[in-house]
C-alpha cells in the first residue's frame, strides 16, 4: 500500500487549532543592524554598566539618608535609642571646722600707793607735810647745825600751819641726837638742825 501524497497545505489562522499539515506563517524580517565595529560595542557595554552602577548609588544614598529603614509593612522603624552614661559625682568633702577661742585682754590697775619718789631726807629749815612733801615715818638727826647760832635744834609736829599754839602736837629744842615720828597728814617743822634721815 502506498502512502497518499500530501495534499495542499492549509494556511495557519490565529485562534484556530492547527491542522495537520498546516504551515505556520513566516517570521517578519529582522532589520539589518549597522556594523559599529568592536570599539562601539565595548563603549555601549561600559556605558550600560556605568549607568546601572550610578543608579544603584543614588538609590542607596536616598535610602541611607531617609533616617531609618522600613519594615515589610512600609512603616518606618524607630531609630535606635542613644545610650547615655552618667558618671556619679564624688561626694563633697566636708569643710573642716576650726574653733578659735577668743582671748580677752584684761587691764588691771594697781591700787594707788603713796606717791613714789617722796623724799626720805629732810635737809633745811621749813614745814613739810607727811605724805605730800616727805614720807611718813621715823626720822633721826645728829643735832644742831652750823647755822643754829647757839639756839640749838628746834623741831615740832603740827596739825596745820596756822602758827597758833593749838596747832602744836609736840615740839622740842635739842642739843644732840634726836628721833621724831611723823604720821601721815601731820606737818613737820625743823629749824637750825642737821639733816633728818628716815630710819623707820
Amino acid at each position: 500500500m502506498f502512502p497518499h501524497p500530501p495534499g495542499p497545505q492549509q494556511p495557519f489562522e490565529p485562534g484556530r487549532a492547527p491542522v495537520q499539515g498546516a504551515v505556520p506563517p513566516p517570521m517578519p524580517p529582522v532589520p539589518a543592524q549597522p556594523d559599529l565595529g568592536n570599539g562601539a560595542s565595548r563603549r555601549r557595554a561600559w556605558m550600560t554598566h556605568g549607568a546601572t552602577a550610578f543608579a544603584a548609588l543614588v538609590v542607596g544614598a536616598m535610602i541611607g539618608g531617609g533616617g531609618g529603614s522600613t519594615d515589610p509593612a512600609g512603616s518606618p522603624r524607630p531609630a535606635p535609642a542613644a545610650t547615655v552614661t552618667e558618671t556619679a559625682a564624688a561626694a563633697p568633702v566636708p569643710a573642716a571646722t576650726v574653733t578659735v577661742k577668743a582671748t580677752q585682754k584684761v587691764t588691771v590697775t594697781p591700787k594707788p600707793t603713796r606717791k613714789p619718789g617722796l623724799p626720805s631726807t629732810i635737809d633745811g629749815d621749813g614745814q613739810y607735810l607727811a605724805g605730800e612733801d616727805i614720807q611718813p615715818g621715823t626720822y633721826k638727826t645728829a643735832g644742831p647745825g652750823d647755822g643754829s647760832s647757839g639756839f640749838g635744834c628746834y623741831w615740832a609736829r603740827l596739825k596745820n600751819t596756822s602758827g597758833e599754839l593749838g596747832a602744836i602736837i609736840a615740839n622740842d629744842n635739842i642739843t644732840g641726837q634726836s628721833r621724831v615720828t611723823v604720821r601721815k597728814g601731820e606737818y613737820f617743822e625743823t629749824k637750825g638742825c642737821r639733816a633728818w634721815e628716815k630710819v623707820g
